[in-house]
């Protein structure tokens, strides 16, 4: 029996299922035949590669400084303890890693960290969320910021439904900062709750610990779903000091100080939550082993055991490159804010093929969607276009519409995206360059603000996992419209570039909505205008500084600032993570996304080319 369904290139039948080639895919109609977007790069813009290339070191270097801060590595290795990195570099698949949340310090820590190294990676062939504690800084020890970037692990490993591991090493709360770690609601034990909530949804979290585990560590340890033990490790609810500082006296005098002396010396014998009771008694204690690699290699057996859909599974086409270098970005994307770019150059460096379906062209111009393949997966693409648009938008008169604006039909056609691929069960990435929603009566008019949050209901609705890319602005509520972290129930995680700047308005504007009053009122009582001008001024500055790539970072707007070389490899992991096991699946032949788009575009052909 023949068929008259199109198939990709190769054999028309399958008589015996070894004669199947996994990438001879029976969808080609919709996806295997995308149209080619971008062009090539036609001049190398050498002075603008130089500025961001530049900025990237500089990131770069800051970043390793952190990780260099603290104790030497060679000191902890002599004393027979690998640093947090190395206890990565044995765990993880070899070249796998991507960091996270490298520069996030919000509390201004002086060693620039919260004292934990994170971030995506592949183990035993299945991609996990990885947290270790960095040893080198403090033994672990927990510091202001670190209860939250936990969180945001938790919440990464929640959205794309993958394993949570931890890479144990903590000494307990900085006692000397407890108001600063301890209480709030995302603070303190919020960490402990989400590991319970991750169990109960059926996501595995996984720990292995080393060294002393005391109090926030022992809770830590004992929350996982599986605990690995090195044999010199212990958790306890209360370290050797705690145990020996318990006094009802409500002050330290010599007595005391000698009972603390005298409990401190039995406690160094007889150390709290050992091995010896922890595997040999409680059963706490899954596994123990006598090295450290002995830990990974545990860890690495219980990962495999992890549910995980083969990607063939889910997969519409053959994996491709795009068909431009990376590379090329550095010309193609300007370091400067000013000037626009060509958003189909940028998609056409980050999809296979540099291929994409595009969702309503032409309609809402100031926004690309559409569907595309990373890794031979389908994910929508949601971008900002740059550049002006002649009578648009539809609501003013003589309009010139700006890029980076979102403007009423761009808010409705988002909308209708995401609730198409929400309903596909498609995953998200959003490519976020904006300068803001427009304002004014006739924006109002036109609906803009229930627009505005009607997206939000759409993103919220989904159930999605999304990726957020900053590529430079990120202005004011079209930011976390445009799938910011804000966000957090859909949002995985975000990035940006080194021209990442957000705010909730550009400092020259903010400095206008602040001081213009002033100015009116100083000038008809006749002052010096220049005090006011200063503080506008100063205002400006301050913007500048705190809106900036690393400052960003460090306050945690983005959970990472990638080079643009990288950013593929970032989308690749989102993109696999997201399939590895999904809450929800649409069965391709299901799919009305894709004969959505197809449908649209028969009946709004492009005019033609004169």
């Amino acid at each position: 029996m023949t068929s008259s369904r199109p198939r990709s290139p190769g054999p028309q039948y399958r008589q015996e299922s070894e004669d199947y080639l996994m990438n001879e895919y029976s969808t080609p109609r919709y996806f295997q035949h995308m149209e080619a977007v971008g062009e090539s790069l036609f001049a190398v813009d050498e002075e603008n590669a130089k500025i961001l290339k530049e900025a990237e070191a500089a990131i770069s270097t800051r970043i390793e400084e952190i990780l260099d801060a603290g104790k030497p590595t060679a000191d902890l290795n002599s004393a027979g303890q690998l640093c947090a990195m190395q206890r990565i570099e044995k765990l993880i698949d070899p070249g796998t890693w991507l960091p996270l949340n490298s520069l996030f310090n919000p509390r201004g820590n002086a060693n620039g960290s919260t004292n934990i190294v994170k971030g995506l990676a592949k183990v035993s062939g299945k991609w996990v969320v990885i947290v270790a504690s960095d040893n080198k800084k403090m033994a672990g020890a927990w510091v202001p910021g670190q209860a939250e970037n936990l969180l945001r692990a938790s919440d990464t490993a929640k959205r794309l439904r993958i394993p949570l591991v931890y890479l144990l090493n903590c000494s307990g709360v900085k006692m000397d900062e407890q108001e600063k770690v301890y209480p709030d609601r995302r603070g303190g034990g919020t960490p402990f709750y989400r590991n319970a909530q991750l169990n109960q949804l059926g996501i595995p979290v996984i720990v292995g610990i080393y060294g002393t585990n005391p109090a926030g560590g022992g809770y830590h340890s004992i929350s996982p779903t599986i605990l690995v033990a090195h044999k010199d490790a212990n958790m306890a609810v209360g370290g050797a000091g705690i145990v020996g500082g318990m006094s009802p006296k409500g002050h330290v005098d010599l007595s005391s100080a000698q009972a603390l002396i005298d409990a401190q010396k039995e406690l160094r014998q007889d150390v709290p939550g050992t091995v010896s009771v922890h595997h040999d008694e409680t059963g706490f204690m899954r596994e123990v082993y006598g090295t450290e690699e002995g830990v990974l290699d545990a860890i690495r057996k219980y990962i495999r055991y992890t549910p995980a859909f083969d990607p063939e599974f889910f997969r519409v086409d053959a994996p491709a490159e795009p068909a431009y270098p990376a590379e090329d970005l550095y010309s193609l994307f300007p370091a400067n804010h000013k000037r626009p770019y060509e958003i189909y150059d940028i998609i056409a460096r980050l999809t296979d093929g540099s291929q994409l379906m595009e969702y309503k062209k032409g309609y809402g111009p100031e926004i690309v969607t559409g569907l595309a393949k990373i890794d031979g997966l389908l994910v929508g693409i949601v971008a900002n276009v740059q550049g002006f648009f002649l009578d648009y938008p539809e609501y003013r008169t003589d309009a010139l519409g700006v890029g980076g604006k979102l403007y009423r039909q761009g808010l409705i056609k988002m909308s209708e995206f995401v609730t198409l691929c929400a309903r596909d069960r498609v995953p998200v990435i959003w490519l976020q360059d904006t300068t803001g929603i427009d304002v004014g009566n006739e924006a109002e008019r036109a609906e803009l603000l229930g627009l505005g949050q009607s997206l939000i209901y759409s993103i919220q609705n989904s159930d999605l996992p999304m990726l957020e890319i900053t590529m430079r602005k990120g202005t004011a509520a079209a930011h976390y419209v445009l799938g910011g972290p804000q966000g957090n129930d859909t949002n995985a995680f975000s990035l940006g570039t080194v021209a990442t700047e957000i705010y909730v308005m550009h400092g020259e504007t903010a400095a206008a909505a602040m001081y213009a009053r002033r100015l009116v009122k100083d000038q008809a009582a006749g002052k010096d205008l220049q005090p006011t001008i200063d503080k506008m001024n100063q205002l400006i500055s301050d913007y500048a500084e705190k809106s900036r790539a690393q400052y960003c970072a460090q306050s945690g707007m983005v959970d990472e600032i990638v080079s643009l070389q990288k950013l593929r490899a970032y989308l690749l992991a989102f993109t696999a993570a997201a399939y590895q096991n999904p809450k929800g699946i649409c069965p391709h032949h299901q799919m009305v996304l894709p004969r959505i788009i197809s449908d649209y575009a028969k009946q709004n052909p492009p005019p033609a080319e004169e």
